[in-house]
């Protein structure tokens, strides 16, 4: 098959996730997160492609993998606006628009340095205040924070 000029030659996805509408400067710490490297199935990624919504997008393509609760929970940390699409038998059978939980637990660490769960073995707790502004608080410490600026364990 030979491609022209306008187009790319990109394997069709048999079955698998594809993350689409990523702002593309959140691209590849999504691919670290998700620790993408280590998939030893097919992956495709595609970054700063044009988009309507955004701007500019990422997407990733990712062979037989469906992604866990708390996997689409990271991602929906650094790209609220992400749509993740399950592929089988080359046909999408369902689109998930990703938004914030209510409740995030033991993903991201707090960023106050007295709080308890960076001074003891304790599982981070972050509830959402308030998801127009993406505005979290410790659960133990009760320090607030926005989205920007989060640290992912």
């Amino acid at each position: 098959m030979k491609a022209s000029h306008t187009e790319l030659i990109v394997r069709a996805l048999e079955n698998g996730t594809v993350i689409d509408h990523i702002p593309a400067e959140k691209l590849f710490k999504i691919v670290s997160i998700l620790n993408l490297d280590t998939i030893a199935d097919q992956i495709t990624i595609g970054n700063n492609l044009e988009s309507k919504k955004l701007g500019k997008k990422g997407v990733i393509k990712i062979a037989d993998k469906v992604f866990k609760a708390e996997e689409l929970n990271k991602i929906a940390l650094l790209a609220p606006t992400a749509r993740i699409n399950i592929v089988k038998n080359y046909e999408v059978v369902e689109k998930i628009d990703l938004s914030l939980p209510e409740q995030i637990n033991d993903i991201l660490q707090c960023v106050n340095p007295m709080c308890v769960t960076n001074k003891q073995p304790v599982a981070t707790r972050f509830d959402l205040t308030d998801r127009k502004r993406g505005l979290l608080k410790c659960h133990y410490c009760e320090r607030a924070l926005s989205l920007s600026e989060i640290v992912l364990k």
